[in-house]
């Protein structure tokens, strides 16, 4: 079935009693996992509607990867076919004639404002961390976990970026470099190199075999200092590569009139990872606002999501600069997940609701407003 940005409507929403402030589908799709307010990380279980409150950390919550377990990767729905006739039925649709396949096991690590990174078994509810590592001083704002599952990037406001065994929490290698707060972390898909990006929109390529910072790259249009609050706004909110590793996207502000409000417009900065030259990706309507999550989708568009005045997720096709299709969102999105089938997306709610959205015709809830 053709995935179209034009087919976006709403499928499923999750509610938390707390607003959101991130969220990431595991590797499989099945479960969605969203931070919120009250320090907790909630699974919602895409089959069955399940919720499961994971519990430990003590401040906010703002990066989520995951790592396979031993035994395996995880699995459950590889299509997630029987997903969409599981959501079907959630919806009031014909009931699930199967029970839902078995979870495998897998981790979840996290970072918060204390600067902790937390492990957690992904797949069995309630279990509490399975190990913590003092990672930062300060707020450990991001992490990132390498294509073959063995090392784990961090980064934050003590203006490093470290690197940690995903087997036990080992202190790799330290990168110091940035002058400001770092703001996020992506590996590139070959494995050796790894992105950081800064306050200021400076965004470093690190050689991992040597631990050399090779080069800078400019996302400087993510940033502003203003002088009448004597204070610099910016950072990328949401980083991400594509597929074959050629581009990588930094999702933020831009064009900041009033950093203590955050009064701005979103931007999508994407660099091409060869020559390093920036391209400016902007909303086809005026916003005010930060795009706080960006992906590259499998099908040749990228997408992303903000809030300020309101919620928007953004689409952009091919070589466009200005976004083709733009959906309005029930409240400001603080993150954006893309599924690993790409058939959906979802979004964390300033209003405490994980919303995710089909990109696939027919689906049977009715489309929201648009704006």
């Amino acid at each position: 079935m053709a995935i179209d940005p034009v087919n976006a409507r709403p499928e499923r929403d999750f509610k938390s009693a707390r607003p959101l402030t991130a969220c990431r589908f595991d590797p499989t799709g099945r479960f969605l996992f969203a931070a919120a307010e009250d320090c907790s990380v909630q699974r919602f279980d895409l089959l069955t509607g399940d919720v499961a409150a994971f519990t430990g950390h003590r401040s906010w919550v703002r990066g989520i990867a995951f790592i396979p377990a031993p035994g395996g990767g995880p699995a459950g729905v590889a299509s997630f076919e029987r997903g969409r006739g599981a959501l079907a039925a959630l919806a009031g649709g014909p009931a699930r004639a199967a029970p839902p396949p078995p979870v495998r096991p897998f981790l979840v690590v996290s970072t918060d404002y204390h600067g902790r990174l937390l492990w957690w078994r992904g797949d069995l509810p309630d279990c509490g961390p399975v190990r913590a590592v003092d990672a930062h001083d300060g707020w450990a704002r991001a992490v990132a976990v390498n294509a073959a599952g063995t090392v784990i990037a961090t980064c934050g406001n003590d203006r490093l970026v470290k690197l940690w065994a995903a087997a036990d929490g080992a202190p790799l290698r330290t990168l110091d470099g940035h002058d400001c707060h770092v703001y996020n972390v992506a590996f590139h898909l070959a494995g050796t190199r790894l992105a950081s990006a800064d306050l200021k929109g400076v965004v470093k390529d690190w050689d991992l075999g040597t631990g050399r910072c090779e080069r800078d790259l400019d996302a400087k249009a993510l940033h502003k200092y203003d002088t009448g609050f004597s204070a610099d706004i910016g950072g990328a909110r949401s980083m991400a590569f594509d597929a074959r590793g050629a581009r990588l996207a930094c999702a933020g502000i831009t064009n900041v009139s009033n950093a203590f409000a955050g009064v701005g417009n979103p931007l999508v900065v994407v660099l091409d990872w060869k020559d390093g030259k920036p391209r400016q990706l902007k909303p086809k309507d005026a916003f005010q606002g930060t795009a706080w999550g960006v992906a590259f989708h499998p099908a040749g568009f990228v997408l992303a999501a903000g809030g300020g005045n309101g919620g928007q997720a953004w689409f952009w096709k091919g070589d466009e600069t200005v976004g083709s299709h733009t959906v309005g969102l029930p409240a400001s999105a603080r993150d954006l997940a893309l599924s690993p089938s790409g058939e959906r997306f979802a979004v964390a709610g300033a209003n405490g609701v994980a919303s995710v959205y089909s990109l696939l015709p027919g689906n049977p809830r009715p489309t929201g407003p648009k704006k």
